[in-house]
């Protein structure tokens, strides 16, 4: 086990080049700030430094609120103050440190507005039934109810969001009107997308379709019921909002 002082106190830090990326961002990004114990709990649970990006992410904010809070990438936590839970919350650590501990099917990084899922493949996401590389991102598409590879890591990830990435990405799961309803949300919910995304009828007009603000929970329920009963596979593990 590294200690705290040996994981937050490292050369080149990534956190000024996280800020300095938001700050330069060409899509509308918000820093929220960082519950400061659950942050540290966060960092020594994860057994990361300060030099990743992931670690500065847990040790300095309480998550990213990017492109009108379409998505939103957990960090250290902010939920005393109405922000995203943390880390920790998300993924259910223990509440005091212990080194058997790990996340059976890959660490949930963050979510969007429509019930994706973004997480971090642990060491054998092929025998958890997941795609991709170990150490590499995954993403539980809701549109087509399946875990699909990204082929970059969490860095990359962060960068790509912060970029104009996301809008050829998202491109086909987007209505007109989509940032105002996305921005008029709190952070503790979802949309939930009538007739279903993976249906038909949602992939012929996505802008015809009724949509309504739910709590996040239920978004991602439902999109784990009609996995597990219509396939291809039970998702696993979305993260606890």
């Amino acid at each position: 086990m590294r200690t705290i002082d040996q994981l937050v106190n490292v050369d080149d830090p990534a956190w000024p080049d996280i800020e300095a990326a938001c700050a330069a961002s060409s899509v509308p990004v918000r820093v929220l700030p960082v519950d400061h114990e659950e942050g540290r709990r966060c960092l020594v649970q994860m057994q990361v430094t300060a030099r990743s990006t992931l670690g500065a992410l847990a040790l300095h904010c309480g998550g990213l609120v990017v492109d009108d809070g379409w998505v939103r990438v957990f960090g250290g936590g902010s939920e005393a103050v109405g922000g995203l839970p943390g880390l920790a919350q998300v993924n259910r650590f223990p509440s005091a440190f212990d080194p058997a501990w790990h996340p059976a099917t890959g660490l949930v990084v963050g979510h969007d507005v429509l019930g994706g899922v973004f997480a971090l493949n642990g060491h054998d996401p092929a025998g958890e039934g997941r795609p991709g590389a170990p150490g590499q991102m995954t993403r539980f598409a809701p549109d087509t109810l399946e875990w699909e590879a990204l082929d970059i890591g969490h860095s990359a990830w962060v960068s790509w969001l912060l970029s104009d990435g996301p809008e050829a990405f998202y491109e086909g799961l987007r209505w007109p009107g989509w940032r105002e309803e996305s921005a008029a949300l709190a952070l503790s919910q979802g949309i939930a997308v009538y007739p279903f995304l993976w249906s038909e009828q949602a992939r012929a007009d996505l802008a015809a379709t009724t949509r309504k603000a739910v709590p996040m929970r239920e978004v991602l329920g439902v999109a784990v019921d009609f996995a597990r009963q219509m396939g291809p596979a039970d998702p696993g593990f979305l993260g606890e909002v």
